[in-house]
């Protein structure tokens, strides 16, 4: 298993990650904004590192390869989240995937009409902020911290046995 300090900043990170989705359910749920498509995007990183995470703790199996993973999973997110950026400033277009509801089932005109006719959150709206920031700017700095912070423990496996 890994040394203290690299087990301290793997527990960081999922614990963060944990808080991390429980403030998005939060926000949508008992806050009331509704997420864009992006957003929804946003949480799969966390969801991934959560479960990532445990398996390093609990298996203690393929630690290295499972790190690797997580920065993997981590330049997802920050990469999502800078083209999220970019389309909240107006850099990039509102991708059509803002504007999809449900993409499962086959879809009617008369399901199209009406998805058309409700009231779907774009991309570029940002309907929360912490400290005037959109939670894509801060999830850009979380997602490149969490990057550093990862190739540390990857590039220091080997003597962290």
């Amino acid at each position: 298993m890994f040394n203290y300090k690299a087990e301290f900043y793997l527990k960081i990170i999922f614990i963060f990650s944990f808080v991390a989705l429980i403030s998005a359910y939060f926000i949508e749920h008992v806050l009331g904004h509704r997420p864009c498509n992006l957003c929804l995007i946003e949480r799969v990183p966390y969801m991934l590192s959560i479960i990532l995470i445990f398996i390093i703790f609990f298996l203690e199996k393929n630690e290295k390869f499972i790190v690797l993973l997580l920065i993997i999973t981590f330049i997802f997110s920050f990469a999502i989240s800078t083209y999220h950026y970019g389309v909240e400033s107006g850099i990039f277009e509102d991708p059509a995937l803002c504007g999809l509801k449900n993409l499962n089932e086959n879809i009617t005109k008369e399901a199209l009409l009406k998805q058309l006719n409700e009231n779907i959150v774009s991309c570029k709206d940002v309907t929360f902020r912490i400290f005037g920031l959109s939670l894509t700017t801060i999830n850009i700095v979380i997602s490149l911290v969490f990057i550093i912070t990862l190739i540390k423990i990857y590039i220091n496996y080997e003597k962290n046995k």
